[in-house]
């Protein structure tokens, strides 16, 4: 699979300054940039439970059974 160059990144950019035009690109961009930020929040917090459940989980059901 080819990385995408320059000339391509250009013709993705005219072709969505065409679609949505000059004054909401910053508000897309805005939008975009926040919804980045709450996917790696999410992830990290995400990530932080499984680590505790998978710490809490070794160390339940360590009592003395049947005593």
């Amino acid at each position: 699979m080819r990385n995408i160059g320059l000339p391509e990144i250009l013709i993705l950019l005219a072709i969505v300054l065409l679609f949505f035009g000059a004054r909401k690109l910053p508000e897309l961009a805005r939008a975009l940039g926040r919804s980045l930020g709450e996917f790696k929040k999410g992830r990290e917090e995400g990530e932080k439970s499984s680590h505790t459940d998978a710490s809490e989980g070794g160390q339940q059901g360590g009592g003395t059974a049947g005593a």
